[in-house]
């Protein structure tokens, strides 16, 4: 059980990712290449730019070397594998004392775009990216008459008996 509400946050993000893999992995290789107007693009590589770009976070907040960012790739094992591994590690980075107000500088290795952003802005940043994507993959899936995962957080916290819930009487 998460010691921080950080920490409650990223194991959902984690979570929700994870679920959201396994329900795409027993698509077909034309149902991954689906394509919803109005998101990202097919769901694969939309699943696969959420788990890169996770790493990427990491990396930086990490202080990596972004040019050595390794990419996971486009099928759904390799998917999980990855966002596995980022899970651990954001739970290890949120665990950690993180000054939200640290400046962190991202420069892009291939064109050397620089950004600079505070540590509580690149972990907003991260919850907020996973949740856009998750969404529009989810609504690539309704749209293929595949019933979505339930990611939300009721539903984690739910699973993890971190809520409660009794159903009314009416």
């Amino acid at each position: 059980m998460a010691t921080s509400a950080l920490e409650a946050a990223f194991a959902h993000h984690a979570w929700a990712t994870l679920t959201l893999i396994d329900a795409c992995a027993g698509l077909t290789q034309a149902q991954l290449q689906h394509e919803v107007p109005g998101t990202r693009g097919p769901i694969i590589e939309t699943l696969a730019h959420l788990v890169d770009a996770d790493s990427f976070d990491l990396d930086i907040l990490e202080g990596r070397d972004l040019a050595e960012s390794k990419y996971a790739g486009r099928e759904p094992d390799a998917l999980r594998r990855a966002m596995q591994r980022n899970a651990e590690r954001w739970a290890t980075l949120v665990s950690e004392s993180l000054d939200p107000d640290l400046m962190v500088t991202e420069v892009d290795p291939t064109d050397g775009f620089r950004r600079d952003a505070s540590v509580a802005m690149r972990l907003a940043g991260a919850l907020d990216h996973g949740s856009d994507h998750r969404s529009q993959i989810c609504t690539a899936l309704t749209t293929l008459g595949v019933p979505p995962p339930k990611i939300d957080v009721s539903t984690y916290g739910v699973e993890i008996g971190t809520i409660h819930e009794t159903p009314g009487t009416s």
